[in-house]
Formats: structure tokens, C-alpha cells, sequence
């Protein structure tokens, strides 16, 4: 396989200013356009956004192809971009789960919950971005010769161990057990005791009513947070957590590709608003995809550790993603089936 020079990025800035500004547009769009107004998402209105958005992720690896790879004779980028994405996507499922409880305890209304979900994401957008690059930039400043090993035959060079992907990799597999026998069946958890509830009430006045989609209010001359707004704090800190499973596990595709990695991470994530829309509806189709993330964080944390032996090419990673991710919908799919003509045959 060719190697790109180490500046190809310097050589197409516009790559960079194009996905900053069909991401800005997007955004301007979606909050100023369609969604200016609060108002319930329908399943057609959930549904229409999501294909736009995944279109846009699908034209946007076309562009990383035909820049990237293209005038080397590769498939690297591609491939790399488009396993990364979907990984973020397998992963976001779980997050969705967690914004059905955090709206449910809140008892927030459906026409307020694009809103908190926007701003929630805006705020992702920005920690993601210091994950990722602070992740890379410390990925290169921990890797460590291994002679014992022999030498790598594609480098030449005594082969490596970098502690930090070692690490991940081991926290990865842990995170895989814990998924397989995880459910989502917790309507009944309580918030209240939650790191984003307990920052709120120590900084803010929080009213127990809603102001229309507003998050600040004055009541009694007092200036106060609503319940979006503590809703959307919880949602932050639980971006966040659940940040420490995705980025590890994209590290493993391209762990010294910030653009690569946030590019389609960030296009992944943008299409979470509608995605959830559609799960909140549409529960059963995802009712065994958590045993597919637990495989493919297994999987993925295998590499890592493995890497320093063995390095599995992006396109195989690409495959054996997808074709998880899809045998765990069809099953789900299946046993909805079953499950419902079951509870028929009873009656």
C-alpha cells in the first residue's frame, strides 16, 4: 500500500474548510429553518433527516476518496473514514437509550426535546474535538520499541507497543463484557443524584416549571434555570461518558488521523437528533444490537492489543463492523417478530 505524504492535508485546506462550512450550514439550517419553531418530530420528519444526514456522511467519504486516495491508488482514507463512522454510529445507539430516560425522568415535552438534543450536540461538537486531537497528539508521544519482538517487516524498524492504544484496547474489551449482559430496561432510574444535576443546583436557582423551550427564566424577579436546562446538562455529561468508550475504540482505526477520525465522528454524531426520534418510536428494532457492540468493542480492543503483531487492514475492519452491526438488527428485527406473534398465540 502507498503512503501519503505527510502534508497532504496542507495541500487541500479547502477539504478542511468545506466540512466546516457544510457543517455550519447544516446546523444554521436545522435551528433556524426547519426547526425554528418547537414542535413535535414526527417519525416521516425523524426519518427524512436521518437519510440526510447519512448521505451527507456518504458524499463527504466520497470527497476524503477522490482527495485522498485517489491520486495514490488507494482505498485507505475510505475505508478508515467510513469504518470510524460507523463505529461512532453502532456506539451513539446506547447514548439514545440514555436521552429517552434523562427526557422521561424530566418529564420533558416532545416539541422541547430537539432543542435540548441541538444543544447538546453543539457542545459535543467542541469535546469531541479536544479528545480527539489531545488523544493523537498523546498516541504519538507513547510508543515504545519492542526488539524482543523482531523487527516489523513493513517498516523495518523494531516492532511497537504504544501504551496508551494497549491501555484502551484492554478498557475496550472490558467495556464489551459489560455490554453483552447490559439491558435497557430502566425507566425507573433515578437522576436526581446525577453529576450534570448536582453541578446545576450548585451554580443555578432551578424552577420546577417550564418556560416555553426556554432554558433561562425569571420568576419573582430571580433568575433561573428550567428543567431543559437540566436536562441538557445531564445529556453533556452523559456525551461525555459515553465518550470514553467511542473515541478509545476509533483510535484503533486511524490513531494518527485527527482529521479522519473527527470528521466522521462529528458527521456521526450530527445525525443523532433524528436518530433518536426514530429509536424512541422504534425501540424493538434495536433490541439486540447491544450484544453487536459488545462484539465489536471486543473486537476493536483485540486489535489494539494485537497491534504490534498483527494489523488488521482498514477494508477487514470495515467488513467485520458492518456485518455485526447488520446480523444484530436482522436478529432484533426477528425476535420482534417472534415476540409479537407469540403474545397473538396467547390471545
Amino acid at each position: 500500500m502507498k503512503n501519503l505524504p505527510d502534508d497532504h492535508l496542507i495541500n487541500h485546506p479547502w477539504l478542511i474548510g468545506g466540512f466546516a462550512i457544510a457543517v455550519v450550514i447544516m446546523l444554521l439550517l436545522d435551528l433556524g429553518v426547519f426547526n425554528k419553531k418547537s414542535h413535535t418530530i414526527s417519525n416521516k420528519e425523524a426519518l427524512s433527516w436521518t437519510i440526510v444526514w447519512i448521505a451527507l456522511s456518504m458524499v463527504f467519504s466520497g470527497v476524503v476518496y477522490w482527495v485522498l486516495d485517489k491520486p495514490y491508488g488507494i482505498t485507505d482514507n475510505f475505508a478508515k473514514y467510513q469504518a470510524a463512522y460507523w463505529i461512532e454510529k453502532a456506539l451513539s445507539v446506547d447514548n439514545l437509550f440514555v436521552f429517552i430516560l434523562v427526557f422521561r425522568f424530566f418529564k420533558i415535552p416532545k416539541e422541547y426535546q430537539h432543542k435540548v438534543l441541538f444543544w447538546g450536540i453543539l457542545g459535543a461538537l467542541v469535546f469531541r474535538a479536544i479528545f480527539i486531537f489531545a488523544g493523537v497528539e498523546l498516541i504519538k508521544l507513547t510508543y515504545v520499541n519492542l526488539p524482543f519482538l523482531g523487527i516489523d517487516p513493513e517498516t523495518g524498524s523494531p516492532r511497537q507497543l504504544n501504551v496508551i492504544l494497549f491501555v484502551f484496547g484492554i478498557f475496550l474489551i472490558i467495556a464489551g463484557i459489560k455490554s453483552w449482559s447490559s439491558d435497557h430496561d430502566e425507566e425507573d432510574s433515578d437522576l436526581s443524584k446525577n453529576l450534570g444535576v448536582r453541578i446545576v443546583h450548585k451554580l443555578f436557582k432551578v424552577t420546577k416549571s417550564f418556560d416555553g423551550d426556554k432554558f433561562f427564566t425569571v420568576q419573582n424577579g430571580v433568575k433561573m434555570v428550567t428543567p431543559l436546562f437540566v436536562a441538557l446538562a445531564v445529556i453533556e455529561i452523559t456525551d461525555l461518558v459515553f465518550a470514553v468508550d467511542s473515541i478509545p475504540a476509533i483510535f484503533a482505526i486511524a490513531p494518527d488521523d485527527p482529521f479522519i477520525l473527527y470528521t466522521s465522528n462529528i458527521f456521526a454524531i450530527l445525525g443523532l437528533r433524528s436518530m433518536y426520534f426514530l429509536l424512541a418510536n422504534s425501540m424493538d428494532m434495536f433490541s439486540k444490537l447491544h450484544y453487536g457492540l459488545a462484539l465489536i468493542l471486543t473486537f476493536i480492543g483485540v486489535k489494539m492489543i494485537i497491534m504490534p503483531y498483527y494489523h488488521f487492514d482498514s477494508s477487514v475492519s470495515l467488513t467485520i463492523i458492518g456485518s455485526v452491526l447488520a446480523i444484530s438488527v436482522i436478529w432484533s428485527l426477528i425476535s420482534n417478530k417472534q415476540k409479537h406473534h407469540n403474545t397473538k398465540a396467547r390471545f
